[in-house]
């Protein structure tokens, strides 16, 4: 049987513009300047503001906004010149330089290897395998596909057949190419490719160094130099040069050589500087499109709603149209203000707090999670958590996620909490200062660590060895 009921409850929604603001907040200064220049398209009331008017345009809209406060059910103070942001230029003074600098086109390292492959003056079948070879390869340089499945690919897809043994020789002169032993199957391949180029070293170690990778690179790459040296007979001295001369060589051909297609580019939102005895915190949003209300819009607006005359369908149309944007351009001014001013609030307390790490470095960095800055400005975590993710600041200790500044907290014997960053580098600190030819072990770290007061299993040393890219102790061993 179907009844009809009465129920009254609460819902918690948020408005348009409360999710407008979120999205805002989350946005570094990169992202932000696009979603800007976006809104600037999208929205014909909007337009960017141009350095040189911007006095004059301050006040001619003043005084426009003053002749016409007493009209209509609603005001344009509130779209156009409310206290709480500054309309006209919310990203910016009139005394800051605009300056934004653009990074030259750089060479890809698929760009600069396609240049070499040319000049081999292949056929248009070894150059399609050539091309495939090289689109293959992944950030270090290494080919990781097999040669016979890149093969029976273009017979598949391109009805190209290419003899296997000329495979292997094409690859073999990409593999000589600049930077020598790009192309490599495996490390084993590019340290041999490396050292049989290298002519002009002593062809005695060279040999040695060619032994040692063919017939022991299990016993090389675990560090068994006793072994080595048993196995070799080779001497003190000769098993040192041996494997410095394989130390020189380059593990990763592909890093670091020229621009990769997804270079990774930091631009910090803060800048903190220190002057005099005080840290200044600066937003770095000087390059933003500083955006205001286009005037000829506004007068547009103010035709289309003067009483006392008939408004034809046109006309109606064209008002709701216009006051639908102004009130869309006055929430966006304003959540951009607001981001402004919320950004500044959290990283002035995130400065406050990790005033010592400022001042003295990495080891000073306090315990500190997104609760104890939301408590200490009165705002909620997840708004911390918004702020904080994918944004940069930079001050004299050099550039650093926010997220850097959070972490949680151990209690040493003294009473004091240390963050676990601090323990990182005192880790590293131990680490770097061992007997190379004795390097402790993750136990011995623990038990240095417990007798400086800070108590932590052998796991959490080996997890925060891992963390900071530190091999085991028989990796770290040196002659």
């Amino acid at each position: 049987m179907l009844t009809l009921s009465q129920r009254l409850s609460q819902q918690q929604k948020l408005s348009p513009q409360q999710i407008q603001y979120q999205k805002l907040l989350q946005l570094n200064t990169l992202a932000l300047e696009q979603r800007i220049k976006t809104e600037l398209e999208i929205n014909p009331i909007l337009e960017e503001e141009m350095e040189l008017e911007q006095e004059d345009k301050d006040k001619e809209k003043d005084d426009e906004f003053e002749n016409d406060s007493d009209k209509e059910e609603f005001e344009l103070e509130d779209y156009m010149n409310d206290e709480d942001f500054d309309h006209a230029r919310v990203n910016r003074s009139n005394d800051e330089d605009i300056f934004q600098p653009l990074a030259p086109a750089k060479e890809t390292l698929y760009e600069y290897l396609l240049e070499q492959l040319r000049l081999l003056e292949l056929d248009n079948n070894l150059y399609m395998l050539g091309e495939e070879i090289i689109g293959n390869l992944d950030n270090d340089g290494y080919l990781k596909r097999d040669i016979d499945e890149i093969l029976e690919e273009l017979e598949l897809f391109e009805h190209v057949k290419i003899d296997p043994a000329k495979a292997e020789e094409l690859l073999h002169k990409i593999q000589h190419f600049d930077p020598i032993g790009i192309a490599s199957r495996n490390l084993q391949e590019c340290l041999l490719v490396q050292l049989m180029a290298m002519n002009n070293y002593d062809p005695y170690y060279r040999f040695l160094a060619k032994e040692m990778l063919e017939k022991h690179y299990d016993d090389f790459t675990k560090r068994r130099f006793d072994a080595l040296k048993q196995k070799m007979n080779l001497t003190d001295e000769s098993l040192k040069r041996t494997v410095q001369l394989i130390q020189s060589l380059n593990p990763k051909p592909g890093e670091g050589t020229l621009e990769s297609v997804e270079m990774n580019q930091i631009t910090p939102d803060f800048v903190i500087e220190k002057v005099d005895d005080n840290y200044i915190i600066t937003l770095n949003d000087r390059s933003m499109p500083s955006v205001t209300i286009n005037r000829q819009y506004l007068e547009m607006f103010n035709s289309k709603r003067k009483k006392g005359k008939k408004k034809s369908t046109r006309d109606k149309e064209t008002y709701k149209f216009l006051r639908e944007k102004f009130e869309s351009a006055k929430w966006f001014i304003a959540c951009i203000q607001q981001r402004r001013e919320t950004l500044m609030k959290i990283m002035q307390a995130i400065l406050e707090r990790q005033y010592e790490f400022f001042e003295k470095g990495p080891k000073y960095l306090r315990p500190m999670i997104y609760k104890d800055i939301a408590e200490a400005i009165n705002m909620d975590i997840s708004t911390i958590s918004r702020v904080v993710n994918a944004k940069y600041v930079q001050s004299p200790m050099g550039i650093h996620e926010l997220k850097y500044f959070f972490s949680e907290g151990l209690s040493t014997d003294s009473g004091e909490e240390v963050s676990n960053k601090h323990i990182k580098e005192r880790l590293k600190e131990i680490i770097e200062a061992e007997d190379k030819k004795k390097p402790y072990s993750d136990d011995k770290l623990a038990e240095l660590l417990n007798n400086e007061g800070i108590h932590i299993a052998r796991r959490t040393v080996a997890k925060y060895r891992e963390q900071l890219r530190i091999p085991v102790a028989r990796l770290r061993k040196e002659l």
